[in-house]
C-alpha cells in the first residue's frame, strides 16, 4: 500500500481525491506548518485538529502521533482513544527520543498498553534505529521491531532502511507487516517484491509543495508563466466538501 502523507485537510482531501487507499499524516509538516519543533512534543493540538479535520474523509486515515506526546503510557492511551473515537484507523508510535531510542521494556509496555485499551486501531510501532544514524542500527532495528511486534504492534515501521539485504531481515524477522519510507535507492515494485507491506511517503510532499511553492514564486517574478496543472482556484475551495458523505471516492494506488 502507498500511503501518502498530508498535513493539512486540504492536501488530505486532494489525496483522498486523487484515487489514493489510505492517507497519513506528516509530523514533520504539520509541525513546520504551525511554527513548531518536529518531534519534540509540540503539536499534540494541532495533530488531534488534523486528526478532526481528516477522520471523515472516504479512506482509512492513519495519524503520526511521534512519541506519544505525553510521558505516561495511559495517557499515550487516552490519546489513541480519542483518535479513535475521530474514526482514525491507525496511528504510528515512535521509539526516538531526541538523538536517543527509548529503553526496550519501555516501550513494549507502552505499545501493550495502548494495543490493550483501543485494540482496533492499527498501531504501526516505529523504531528510528536507522533514523538516528545508530552505527548498530542493521542488528538493532530488527530485535526491535521483533519486541514490538511480540507486544501487539500490528506493523512496524523502520525509516532509514533503504538497503536490500536490511529490508529482507525485517519483513522475514518480524511477523507483521513492513513499512518503509519511499525511497529514490529502491523503487516501489522493487520494495513490494521484497515484501514490504507499506510504502510512506513521510514528509516528502510537504517538502515538495514548498519547492513548488518557492519555485512558482520566483518563476513569475522573473517574468515566467505560470506552469500548467495547477488547480483551479474552485477545485481547491470545494476539497473542504470531500468526505466520506459525499461518495466521491474511488479506487487507487495500493
Amino acid at each position: 500500500m502507498l500511503l501518502p502523507c498530508a498535513w493539512d485537510h486540504a492536501s488530505a482531501a486532494a489525496l483522498a481525491r486523487a484515487g489514493f487507499a489510505a492517507v497519513g499524516t506528516t509530523s514533520l509538516g504539520v509541525a513546520a506548518a504551525a511554527g513548531k519543533p518536529d518531534a519534540g512534543r509540540a503539536t499534540l493540538e494541532e495533530t488531534v485538529a488534523l486528526a478532526r479535520s481528516i477522520a471523515s474523509l472516504d479512506v482509512p486515515v492513519t495519524v503520526d502521533i511521534e512519541d506519544g506526546f505525553r510521558p505516561d503510557p495511559g495517557r499515550v492511551a487516552d490519546l489513541v482513544a480519542e483518535l479513535a473515537a475521530l474514526g482514525v484507523a491507525g496511528v504510528n508510535l515512535e521509539d526516538g527520543r531526541g538523538t536517543a531510542l527509548a529503553g526496550v521494556q519501555a516501550q513494549t509496555r507502552l505499545i501493550g498498553v495502548v494495543k490493550r485499551r483501543v485494540p482496533e486501531v492499527f498501531l504501526n510501532a516505529r523504531t528510528d534505529a536507522f533514523w538516528l544514524g545508530l552505527p548498530d542500527a542493521p542488528a538493532l532495528a530488527p530485535v526491535r521491531a521483533r519486541a514490538y511486534a511480540d507486544a501487539g504492534a500490528d506493523g512496524v515501521f523502520v525509516p532509514g532502511a533503504n538497503t536490500e539485504r536490511d529490508i529482507e531481515t525485517l519483513v522475514t524477522g518480524t511477523g507483521v507487516p513492513l513499512n518503509v519510507l519511499v525511497q529514490p535507492e529502491l523503487p516501489v515494485r522493487r520494495l513490494a517484491e521484497l515484501g514490504v507491506a507499506r510504502i510512506s511517503y513521510g514528509s516528502l510532499l510537504f517538502r515538495a509543495a514548498l519547492h513548488a511553492a518557492v519555485t512558482t514564486a520566483r518563476e513569475l517574478a522573473a517574468g515566467g508563466p505560470v506552469r500548467p496543472g495547477i488547480p483551479s482556484y474552485e477545485e481547491v475551495e470545494a476539497l473542504h466538501r470531500y468526505g466520506r458523505d459525499t461518495g466521491t471516492g474511488s479506487p487507487g494506488p495500493r
